[in-house]
């Protein structure tokens, strides 16, 4: 029975802080971690792709002489002159090529057997994988890994013993249980999840909580499937102008369904998490055509495909979600002000830049499209210049939704968030506020929304209800406006109970009826207490 992704998250997360060493924070041994998890789903993939491309040539795994190895390498053996063309094909069909020394079976034996080669294997195999196979893709993916680190241990030998304990736990752990059905794709999600949580540094930059991302994909992923419906519906594109991990990408991927994504298209201006995204990526089996993630400024617009010299030319994405840096400050330039970006709303301010990166992710989507960016709870009321193209925003009818979500969900801050939802063309003359300030598990150090919760504030957006009391309601622009522009949820939808009115007469009847019959039940009460010849009780006048 394949196990979930919680429980086996749960033993890779133990084995995890193994690696962990004194002086090591969950940041450094996060990459290790996820490396050897990424290597079993290729390695299985990359087998899987061998066997179906070798057909009857692949040696039966049963047969004498390849039972102790990986069948590839028997393979190799026999046919040496036949490699080169086989491995050129599998780059094609499986996105990558592993020598068999490299696989995973074969690593884990090592591990197992506590071999003193291990190491130089291991390293190898990964820096092969990534700096020639996956080059086009993930160039120099495990740079930050470094086998030597004395935090492993003081001496080679050491350090080799260590990980082969480490892989070997792995391997214990991932023991029958097959990439194939997404088990292991979605367990290195979960890991992620975990080291995010685990992280001292701003990990919000990287990792979006899964039922937050749920909330961002129900929403952008509705008009696709009722638009783009039936057999003449094409493909969409998704654009994540700070992709972190890749996780918000891959949220609309499900959403959506097979078929249905064009591409998924991330930028994130951190190495580190370009090519986590990348690994992401592949452990859910999407393919090297399928994505396109580019390290480099989202603000700086550093990325050559978005810099098109025409409007006809310019890059168009119809679905846009991002959970950017909160609060950051940005290189904001004079000459910035002619950024076509920019150019009909204003410069953002220097600090915070939530507004510079709506405008930028907000430039690059499609007539017809959708975007949900998650941002601090100030880009609904600060003033400036931020007012001014959330006033410009307002006027021209492109602001269709605002989400209030909990404060303490997110792993990097405290503070409360907000989604906004924008159209270049709203359907509606109206904008929906919803209040899900109490949809919310409270923890000591770190809150969670529900599944039901997440049911609840997308069901709300699709349906968009005149009214539900204390939770959500449509409101008209001359509203708005005569709230200056301001767009606090709880102006719109308080969450205050109403206070009951009471009528002073009625109450004062009520509690001299209530006098009166204490009295009687006082009076009858003496009556028997004289027949027993005891002391009567006191009575009030």
């Amino acid at each position: 029975m394949i196990q979930n992704r919680e429980q086996l998250g749960r033993k890779l997360w133990s084995i995890a802080k193994r690696i962990k060493g004194s002086s090591m924070s969950a940041d450094s041994f996060r990459d290790y971690m996820l490396a050897f998890l990424f290597l079993r789903i290729l390695s299985d993939n990359y087998q899987r792709t061998a066997k179906k491309e070798l057909g009857d040539e692949y040696p039966d795994v049963n047969a004498v002489g390849v039972s102790e190895r990986p069948p590839l390498s028997v393979w190799y053996e026999r046919n040496p002159e036949d490699v080169p063309a086989f491995e050129e094909r599998m780059l094609l069909k499986a996105n990558c090529v592993i020598r068999p020394v490299h696989l995973w079976n074969n690593i884990a034996r090592m591990a197992h057997d506590q071999d003193g080669a291990l190491l130089h294997e291991l390293e190898a195999g990964l820096r092969n994988l990534g700096n020639e196979s996956l080059q086009s893709e993930i160039s120099e993916i495990f740079y930050n890994l470094d086998f030597n680190s004395f935090n492993f241990g003081n001496s080679i030998t050491d350090r080799n013993s260590r990980f082969c304990e480490i892989i070997a736990g792995i391997d214990e752990a991932l023991a029958g249980i097959s990439s194939e059905d997404g088990t292991l794709g979605e367990t290195y999600e979960y890991l992620i999840e975990r080291f995010a949580a685990a992280s001292k540094n701003r990990s919000g930059e990287f990792y979006t909580p899964h039922r937050i991302s749920d909330i961002v994909a129900g929403i952008v992923t509705f008009d696709s499937a009722e638009t783009r419906a039936g057999e003449e519906s094409l493909p969409v594109d998704v654009m994540d102008f700070a992709c972190g991990s890749g996780s918000m990408l891959l949220n609309v991927r499900e959403s959506l369904g097979p078929g249905k994504i064009a591409r998924l298209h991330g930028q994130d201006k951190n190495r580190a998490n370009c090519n986590l995204a990348r690994m992401n990526m592949m452990a859910h089996g999407v393919k090297r055509g399928e994505f396109d993630i580019h390290c480099g400024d989202t603000l700086a617009n550093d990325w050559d495909k978005l810099r098109a010299r025409s409007p006809k030319e310019k890059p168009r994405f119809d679905i846009v979600v991002s959970n950017p840096p909160f609060s950051c400050r940005w290189d904001r330039k004079k000459e910035m002000g002619k950024d076509p970006r920019f150019r009909n709303y204003g410069l953002p301010p220097r600090l915070p830049a939530d507004y510079a990166f709506l405008l930028h992710g907000f430039h690059y989507l499609d007539n017809d499209g959708v975007m949900a960016i998650i941002l601090p709870l100030g880009a609904l009321f600060r003033e400036g210049e931020e007012a001014k193209i959330r006033r410009k925003l307002l006027e021209d009818g492109n602001i269709d939704a605002v989400i209030g979500l909990p404060n303490n969900l997110f792993y990097s801050t405290g503070y409360p968030v907000c989604i906004i939802v924008l159209r270049k063309r709203r359907k509606t003359d109206d904008i929906l506020f919803v209040n899900a300030s109490e949809l919310v598990v409270k923890g000591m150090w770190q809150s969670h929304m529900l599944g039901e919760h997440v049911e609840r504030i997308v069901e709300t957006y699709r349906k968009r209800p005149e009214r539900i009391e204390r939770f959500a309601r449509r409101v008209r622009m001359n509203e708005i406006e005569a709230n200056n522009f301001y767009l606090n949820v709880s102006r719109y939808v308080s969450m205050a109970e109403e206070e009951v009115t009471i009528d002073l007469s009625c109450a004062r009847e009520e509690m001299l009826k209530y006098r009166k019959r204490a009295l009687k039940s006082a009076n009858d009460h003496n009556e028997l207490l004289k027949e027993l010849q005891l002391s009567p009780l006191p009575t009030a006048d």
